[in-house]
């Protein structure tokens, strides 16, 4: 199985590289674990108590776990990927996540942790101007995850933009392949899989 990370701050594009690249490779070849799925259950507090967490920080991310799975997928095994909730800041269930020949793990901190970049078979990070990446942030949060103006602003401010400076951009320096620009970086999105394609021959 040929592993790729992607990574990239908070509204980068990096899904939308993501997706990119699974289109061109064929569904049937390739599929997206998304690390977002991986933060960590909090069912058993409030979701006041819920609220109050630093989400952008990575010690929020259940990697112990996404570590397991992508050992058990190179296996050959299915896994039992979470089902995560932005607007309760919970796991609801579960999604039966079976292998194929690539998986893309995507998102901010797909390259943070170092346990989970001696997995990958290429490293990717999605680069993009601070002021595009919060208009995207802004509009996915009200329109997707039921949040409001204020809330999302707050956040940015206290929370995502310190936690990129601090945890998200040094990770830059362990890809193998910066794009920037993300989604809309059609050349550099296809010299991605022309190189996988070659790879994978």
């Amino acid at each position: 199985m040929y592993v790729i990370g992607i990574a990239g701050g908070t509204g980068s594009g990096k899904t939308t590289v993501a997706h990119k690249i699974r289109e061109t490779l064929g569904t049937q070849n390739c599929e997206i674990l998304p690390m977002d799925n991986y933060y960590r259950d909090l069912s058993h507090e409030t979701l006041e108590q819920r609220k109050l967490h630093n989400y952008d920080h990575p010690s929020m991310i259940e990697n112990e776990l996404m570590f397991k799975h992508i050992n058990e997928l190179k296996e050959g095994k299915s896994i039992d990927l979470p089902e995560y909730d932005f607007s309760q800041f919970t796991r609801t269930g579960i999604i039966e996540f079976s292998p194929k020949p690539i998986v893309i793990v995507e998102g901010i901190f797909a390259l943070y942790y170092k346990e989970l970049r001696t997995l990958y078979d290429l490293a990717i990070y999605v680069d993009t101007e601070n002021d595009i990446r919060f208009i995207r942030r802004l509009e996915r949060d009200i329109k997707e995850r039921g949040r409001n103006l204020d809330s999302v602003i707050n956040q940015y401010i206290n929370t995502v933009k310190p936690m990129h400076d601090a945890y998200v951009e040094p990770t830059k320096k362990y890809a193998d392949i910066i794009i920037p620009e993300g989604g809309f970086n059609e050349k550099a999105i296809q010299v991605v899989v022309n190189y996988i394609f070659r790879k994978m021959l």
